[in-house]
């Protein structure tokens, strides 16, 4: 076995020479089931126009036997496109207290991962997810769940950190590209990655840092123009103001790197010509997806509210 590493991606992965990919994080998986302590059912689907794509859904047990039609919640898990999976214990958990909170359904998307898979092949799966959702408006559907529970007037989408890349890169598409019978209610995006050649104002300039998200993206995009490229940097996208979704939130964490990218996210839409709505929170004294390592805390359970009242307030 090739034990020379042709690029250390620490703390995500690392990457041989012969090809194979170590990943150092985010491996661990658990099983669909009902959780007992949130009186939540998940299973696992197939999306069959793209084998390549698959999802967790998850819906309140109570739900199943009644006649409600509850908000659609479609989730895309983080990891820098390289670990973790829908199947990860961080993940299932996440969205098991999420849908209990919020009374939701939630689709959670598995879409191929770089390096074996760079990008677009992560935006692509994540359309084909999106588009099966929709495929189920007139109650026709594939799946049952969403044929006689799903509200399609009132769809989110949701992701943390590389799974908030691709919901801002689903937004642009959904500005190009409607889903008929579907209404998308709003976007929560959580600690956004984003990035681009030169350092915002109060934005790290350590050469060590900056190359260590430069040579990520590169990585999982490899015919990438560099960090100012559109699908990294919103800024220099041309589409922006006709972004398809006109309620954004995005939580923000003080410590985390990438936090004036979220902020600067808000300030570039607004002055786009876009004509939606768009919020940020941050948590003081937080880090980079802090909800998802200490879900306990007081600062987890304050962004816990607020997606849910994003989710439910909705008119």
């Amino acid at each position: 076995m090739e034990t020379e590493v042709a690029k250390d991606l620490s703390p995500l992965a690392r990457i041989y020479k012969d090809g194979r990919v170590e990943r150092l994080l985010g491996t661990a998986t658990v099983s669909p089931s009902l959780d007992e302590k949130t009186g939540i059912q998940s299973k696992d689907v197939a999306i069959p126009s793209d084998s390549a794509v698959s999802a967790r859904l998850y819906i309140p047990k109570a739900a199943v036997d009644s006649l409600q039609k509850l908000p659609v919640l479609v989730y895309f898990h983080g990891g820098g496109f390289i670990i973790e999976t829908a199947w990860s214990p961080t993940y299932h958990n996440y969205l098991n207290a999420l849908v209990a909170e919020a009374n939701i359904i939630a689709v959670s998307v598995e879409y191929r991962r770089a390096p074996e898979h760079p990008l677009p092949a992560a935006y692509d799966d994540s359309w084909t997810a999106l588009k099966w959702v929709a495929s189920h408006s007139a109650g026709n559907g594939p799946e049952e769940w969403l044929n006689s529970h799903a509200n399609f007037k009132k769809v989110f989408m949701s992701g943390d950190s590389a799974g908030a890349n691709i919901v801002h890169n689903m937004g642009i598409r959904l500005g190009e590209e409607k889903q008929n019978g579907v209404e998308f209610s709003g976007i929560m995006m959580a600690h956004p990655y984003f990035w681009g050649d030169e350092p915002l104002p109060l934005e790290t300039t350590e050469p060590e840092k900056r190359s260590l998200v430069r040579d990520i993206w590169r990585m999982v995009n490899p015919t990438t123009t560099g960090c100012d490229d559109p699908l990294m940097n919103p800024a220099t996208d041309p589409r922006l103001s006709g972004f398809g979704v006109d309620r954004i939130l995005i939580c923000v964490a003080e410590k985390d790197m990438l936090r004036q990218r979220g902020w600067y996210y808000k300030e570039v839409l607004s002055k786009s010509g876009w004509s939606g709505v768009v919020e940020v929170v941050e948590a003081p004294g937080e880090d980079h997806v802090f909800h998802l390592l200490n879900p306990g805390c007081e600062n987890a359970a304050k962004m816990m509210k607020k997606l849910v009242s994003f989710m439910n307030d909705d008119k």
